[in-house]
């Protein structure tokens, strides 16, 4: 914690500097007007409570000094606890409490990624390494957490099966991601903007049978099991089930185990096909 870090003095639009700053200033200059309507980028938690709740704490982070950096730093130790958290061996209501620290840290993760941005946005610090250190922060967390997932399936640090199939499932959260933001680095060497022309309507698949097939996955939202906050929340409403079933393996983690590595995969593959088939690459 830099207590002793200059102050951002305004620049002509008359925000206070850091430590005269007030929640109502955060709101107004850490949270631009549209932010919560950005549908690719903002979490729906992030609409429905975090984005309420944030200011506050960005306020309090910028009063002790903090830097939007050491702020995202912080949110990729919260996702990377929450994988590790939820693996460490245990059964019965132990594993409920794993579980359960586990989601927890997860919305820490989630609120952290929404304040390291207004702090950005207010200090005017955005900068081309924040970005980058926010989308490794999220390639972290939904490793770590599938990982997690697989190990506490598998009951302990231990090879059998549903460790494997977390490692595959990890592995293919990764891979989304990668195909995701390859499609910028490949635009980039091309010497094409970071955009394609075209808008939403390039984004589509030409293929009306392909485009029709990525319609209905986007409306059944089953990409979203693999997202930190949702699995979290499903891991710990795996192992709940599992307390009140009195299982003597975990057998809801078990199944919520196989489930997310057929999604990945699945999810990978018709990810890159969508990506092929519509005009990002052009």
């Amino acid at each position: 914690m830099a207590t002793d870090l200059p102050e951002t003095p305004p620049v002509g639009d008359g925000r206070p500097s850091r430590k005269a700053a007030t929640v109502a200033d955060v709101r107004r200059w850490g949270q631009p007007p549209g932010l919560k309507d950005r549908r690719n980028e903002e979490h729906w938690a992030g609409r429905l409570y975090m984005r309420d709740l944030s200011p506050y704490v960005a306020w309090l982070a910028m009063r002790f000094g903090f830097s939007p950096n050491q702020l995202t730093y912080m949110m990729m130790a919260c996702g990377v606890a929450a994988g590790l958290v939820v693996s460490l061996p245990a059964t019965g209501t132990g594993a409920l409490w794993t579980a359960l620290g586990g989601a927890l840290l997860i919305q820490l993760y989630l609120l952290l990624d929404c304040v390291d941005g207004e702090v950005a946005r207010y200090l005017r610090q955005t900068s081309v390494a924040g970005v980058f250190l926010d989308r490794i922060g999220h390639y972290l967390s939904e490793v770590s957490l599938l990982v997690g997932l697989g190990l506490a399936a598998q009951g302990g640090w231990a090879t059998g099966g549903y460790a494997e199939l977390g490692l595959v499932a990890a592995l293919g959260a990764a891979l989304i991601k990668a195909e995701t933001d390859n499609v910028v680095v490949a635009r980039a060497k091309s010497g094409l903007p970071a955009d394609p022309a075209g808008g939403e309507r390039a984004l589509r698949p030409r293929s009306t049978g392909i485009a029709l097939a990525r319609q209905a996955a986007s409306m059944l939202r089953f990409h979203r099991i693999i997202g930190a906050v949702e699995l979290s929340l499903l891991i710990l409403a795996a192992a709940l089930v599992d307390v009140l079933l009195g299982t003597e393996t975990p057998a809801a983690v078990r199944v919520l185990t196989v489930a997310v590595a057929v999604v990945a995969v699945a999810q990978t593959l018709l990810h890159l096909v969508s990506i092929l088939a519509s005009r990002r690459l052009k």
